[in-house]
Formats: C-alpha cells, sequence, structure tokens
C-alpha cells in the first residue's frame, strides 16, 4: 500500500514537471519578472513627456535654493483642466530642519499647502473640507526624488490622480542617504483598496535631478549648478 502510495505520488511529480516544462516552451518569457512602470518620456494621459518635464523641473525650483542638502521638491498640478500645460495648485519643499517636525517631507509640505489654498475662503478655489478631498483624485504630484513609504502612502490616500518622481530610491540609497527600502512601487501594488487608483511614473528626467541628491555623501561628485564646494559641502555661488 506504501509502495502504491509513493509511486502515485512520483506520478503526480512527473505529470507536474511535464505540464511545467510544456508552460516553458509556450510561454517562454514568463520567468522573467514584469516590468510595471512606463518609460518616462511616454506621452501618458494625455500629457506629453515635454510637459513632465517643465513640471519636473518645477520641483527643483520649489527648493527655493540651488543646492540645499535635503533637496527634495515638490509641485501639485492639475492637467484635467483647459490649460495644455497645466495649473500649478501648489508648492512644497522638505522643512524638517526649518520647523523641527520631522514628518515634513516635500510631498507632506505640498499636501499641507494644497489643502489650505484649496479650502482658503479667500483664494480662488473656496473648496468645502469634503470637496477638497474630491479634488486631489484629478491633481498630479511631481517630486523630484521617489518619495518614501510614508509619502507615498499619503499619496495614495490623497487619492492623486498620478504621483511623477524623478531621481529613484535605489539611486539615492548608491549615493549615501538613508531610506526605508520600500519602493513606491510596493506601496502602490499593496494599495489596490484604495477607491481611487493613482498613476505611477517614474525616473523623469533623472539627469537634472539625481546631481540634487549626488553630492552630499560623494565629495567628488560636482555641486549643481549655482554651487561650489566650500568647506565640504556645495553653497550657492
Amino acid at each position: 500500500m506504501q509502495l502504491q502510495s509513493a509511486l502515485h505520488i512520483l506520478f503526480l511529480y512527473l505529470i507536474n514537471l511535464v505540464l511545467c516544462h510544456q508552460h516553458h516552451n509556450l510561454f517562454p518569457r514568463a520567468e522573467y519578472a514584469q516590468i510595471p512602470i512606463g518609460e518616462p518620456t511616454l506621452s501618458i494621459n494625455g500629457v506629453p513627456f515635454g510637459t513632465r518635464a517643465y513640471w519636473m523641473r518645477e520641483a527643483n525650483l520649489a527648493l527655493g535654493h540651488p543646492c540645499p542638502f535635503a533637496a527634495f521638491g515638490t509641485v501639485i498640478v492639475n492637467h484635467t483642466g483647459s490649460s495644455d500645460l497645466g495649473e500649478l495648485i501648489c508648492t512644497g519643499a522638505n522643512s524638517r530642519s526649518s520647523t523641527g517636525n520631522p514628518i515634513l517631507h516635500g510631498e507632506i509640505a505640498a499636501i499641507n499647502n494644497c489643502t489650505s489654498i484649496l479650502t482658503d475662503p479667500a483664494g480662488p478655489y473656496k473648496l468645502s473640507p469634503s470637496a477638497a478631498l474630491k479634488a486631489f483624485a484629478n491633481l498630479s504630484l511631481y517630486t523630484n526624488a521617489e518619495s518614501c513609504p510614508m509619502c507615498a502612502s499619503a499619496i495614495r490616500w490623497a487619492g492623486f490622480r498620478e504621483y511623477v518622481y524623478g531621481s529613484s530610491i535605489d539611486a539615492l540609497i548608491v549615493k549615501g542617504w538613508s531610506q526605508i527600502r520600500i519602493s513606491s512601487l510596493e506601496v502602490f501594488r499593496q494599495s489596490f483598496d484604495m477607491p481611487n487608483q493613482s498613476r505611477l511614473i517614474a525616473g523623469v528626467l533623472t539627469n537634472e535631478t539625481d546631481p540634487y541628491f549626488f553630492w552630499q555623501y560623494d565629495p567628488a561628485y560636482p555641486c549643481p549648478r549655482g554651487c561650489a564646494r566650500e568647506g565640504g559641502s556645495c553653497q550657492a555661488k
């Protein structure tokens, strides 16, 4: 009886091997991981790459300084209006060191600023709190570096239409930055229960965003434009 059972198990195992081999022949690329993020130069949601590049440069300019140490800048834009370029709603920059607030990353600062602007009774939008919450579903967030998992989660909770970033967490880690090693893609994968789906667009204009983050821990790396090395750090000229 034991021999018969063992032979049955062996038979099932051999059948499984044959089926796996046939699957591999039919789908020879199935063993490779899917690459779920589109190329950054594509025209997505009707927005061409030139427009993406413009707003990523604006995210860099949101820093207000050519070479701050924590050079994380963000802009929030409406691409659903009548303007081909899009409408700037608000900006934000990493403000931890200036405020003492440890979670005031650029994305959080921008979301806070947008909430204030959208609900300001004397401002251009004058939205109620409930209407402001719904408005985020029409907005796109651009940040010059991939969001940490806290900020990526905040982006998903806000329900942004799009989330666009420049330099990747992996690139920052290679250049010495301390990071919580959870990618934005993983946060998006685990947030499918959220009512609004956001489009993730990665690696936009990295040739211009990377220099803002590569000099801090690498003395050999050149300073961003408009800055020069002084005492081991990059300072505005």
